[in-house]
């Protein structure tokens, strides 16, 4: 709905993506101090409040459109019927088929890459630097650095999606986020190397999702924004779901350190086909048909 009522524009998907950090970076702190001021019930209060909060946001939210037979948009009130909720094999058939745009293709990839740098984080980087003699707080902090960084580069990203072609962008701040996760091993552990590679990753990463979104609203259209949303989370669930397994697999076998350089060159030569479908879709770009009003 984000993206269709703002009609794929990068600048305000990017404000949408700086006040969804900002409720990830502040909300911890919150309900941890909830909890250290009265217990479990004020913070699960606060919990139940904030979700009271979202419903009424969204209440007060305008209608998304639907498509209707002629192809046009139309303001019809939604009918919810049990049979919508269960899968059906010509709804995934259709989700797939937008991987034939290649702006779509070339998207998907990326997000591929992209969670990939955060499955790395999410399961090896935290051991490593815990090995290295890291504080549970300064863990914390450089969590919190790639979070703050992700919100302040998503307000560049439209100015990002005007510089230059967006696709060539989100691959080179893919592939940079990729070194900079990579390199931990040749950091020596020292904080302020660590602190400053975290944000620049997070400043890439902040700068690449809204260009993303606004790649994939504008190649499919206004009617199709639910179907390469649920394209786009099959990519974030299959890059959680391989790459921690992966990472550990090569820790086990050749060692902790040894394991970012490993991971970072597949992660690196992946880019390479990737590279090639973002050329052809630059050449495409202009004649490429959209699947639109």
């Amino acid at each position: 709905m984000i993206a269709q009522l703002a009609e794929g524009e990068a600048e305000y998907i990017g404000r949408f993506s700086f006040f969804a950090r900002i409720g990830t970076t502040l909300s911890p702190m919150v309900v941890g101090a909830a909890w250290d001021w009265g217990g479990a019930w004020p913070a699960y209060t606060l919990g139940v409040a904030w979700g009271g909060m979202v419903t009424i946001a969204l209440l007060r939210a305008p209608e998304a459109e639907f498509a209707g037979g002629s192809g046009r948009g139309s303001r019809r009130t939604a009918i919810f019927r049990a049979r919508d909720v269960i899968p059906q094999f010509p709804d995934y058939v259709r989700c797939f088929a937008l991987m034939a745009i290649p702006a779509v293709a070339t998207t998907m990839a990326i997000i591929f890459l992209r969670t990939a740098t955060n499955g790395v984080q999410s399961s090896i980087y935290v051991v490593f630097l815990k090995g290295l003699g890291l504080t549970g707080t300064s863990i914390g902090i450089l969590f919190a650095a790639i979070e703050v960084m992700s919100g302040l580069g998503s307000l560049f990203a439209g100015r990002a999606m005007r510089l230059g072609d967006p696709q060539r962008t989100m691959l080179s701040g893919t592939v940079l986020s990729i070194v900079l996760i990579c390199v931990t091993p040749f950091l020596g552990g020292i904080f302020l190397l660590l602190f400053l590679a975290q944000a620049a990753r997070g400043w890439l990463q902040g700068v690449v999702q809204p260009l993303m979104f606004s790649v994939q609203a504008k190649a499919v259209g206004r009617y199709r924004q639910g179907s390469v949303v649920g394209l786009r989370q099959t990519m974030n669930r299959l890059a959680a779901i391989v790459i921690p397994p992966v990472m550990g697999a090569i820790a086990d076998r050749w060692g902790a350190g040894e394991s970012f350089v490993i991971l970072g060159s597949l992660l690196l030569l992946l880019s390479v086909p990737v590279a090639l479908i973002t050329r052809r879709a630059s050449r495409l770009q202009q004649g490429e048909p959209r699947l639109a009003d």
